[in-house]
C-alpha cells in the first residue's frame, strides 16, 4: 500500500505536459483582449491540424498524442521587445488576428520548456478589450464564449479559448469541422448573446482543471461552429 505521508501521483500528470501559448504584448501598443483570445484559439487549432502535428511520423505527432493522452493544459505567457522574436524563432505556429499575434508550440513536459520561453512571464496578463468588438467572420467560424460569472485574466481567458477550439476540432461532426479548417479555422469570440443561450447551442464546454485562478470543475467556456 501507499504509505500514508506519500504524495499522490496522477499518473494522467506524471509528469504534466502543457502546450505553450506565447503573446506578443507591447507596452506602447498592446493587443486587446478579444483578439487575443480568438488568435490564441485559432493558433491551437492550426498547429494541431499542421501536417508536422497531425500526419503519423510528423516531427510533432507524438508530441501532440502523449499530451492527449492525459490533462490538458496550456500556459500562456507574454513577450515584448527583443523575446517575441527570440519565441519566434522556435518551431511552433503564430496567427496574427485584429492587432494580435500569439504563437503555439508544440506541447512537451513542463520541465522540458524550452528557456526561451520558460523565462517568459505567466502570470498578470490582463489586457483591456475593444472597445467595438468586429463582427463575425464569415461562416464558418467557431463560435467561442467565455462565462461572464467567471473573473479571469486575458492569459487565463486565451487558454480557455485554444481549449474549447480543441474540443471542439476533436469533438464536432467530421464534416463540419473539415469546412471549418479548409477555409482557415477563422474564430470569434462572442459577447452579445446570453450565456444560457450560448451553453445551450454549444457543442463543446470546457470544465477547467482548477490549476490556476478558478475552482476545479468551473465551466469556463462553450464553442459551437457556425455555417453557411
Amino acid at each position: 500500500m501507499r504509505p500514508d505521508h506519500a504524495p499522490f501521483v496522477d499518473p494522467l500528470d506524471d509528469p504534466p505536459w502543457a502546450m505553450q501559448l506565447v503573446v506578443r504584448a507591447e507596452k506602447a501598443d498592446p493587443p486587446n483582449h478579444g483578439a487575443v483570445c480568438e488568435a490564441a484559439a485559432a493558433a491551437v487549432v492550426r498547429l494541431l491540424t499542421d501536417p508536422r502535428a497531425a500526419e503519423p511520423g510528423g516531427e510533432w505527432h507524438d508530441a501532440v498524442r502523449e499530451w492527449e493522452s492525459r490533462r490538458i493544459r496550456k500556459v500562456t505567457r507574454r513577450a515584448r521587445g527583443v523575446r517575441w522574436p527570440e519565441a519566434e524563432a522556435l518551431p511552433g505556429v503564430t496567427v496574427g488576428h485584429a492587432g494580435a499575434q500569439v504563437r503555439a508550440f508544440p506541447p512537451c513536459p513542463v520541465q522540458d520548456v524550452p528557456p526561451e520561453l520558460a523565462k517568459l512571464q505567466v502570470a498578470g496578463l490582463d489586457l483591456a478589450d475593444a472597445d467595438e468588438p468586429g463582427p463575425p467572420p464569415a461562416p464558418p467560424y467557431a463560435a467561442i464564449a467565455l462565462n461572464p460569472d467567471v473573473t479571469i485574466t486575458t492569459g487565463k481567458a486565451a487558454a480557455q479559448c485554444g481549449h474549447a477550439a480543441q474540443l471542439l476540432l476533436r469533438k464536432g461532426r467530421r464534416k463540419h469541422v473539415a469546412e471549418w479548417v479548409e477555409s482557415g479555422a477563422a474564430v470569434h469570440l462572442v459577447r452579445d448573446v446570453p450565456w444560457r443561450s450560448c451553453v445551450k447551442q454549444s457543442t463543446v464546454a470546457v470544465r477547467d482543471g482548477g490549476f490556476t485562478e478558478v475552482p476545479p470543475g468551473t465551466m469556463t467556456a462553450v464553442a459551437w461552429l457556425v455555417r453557411k
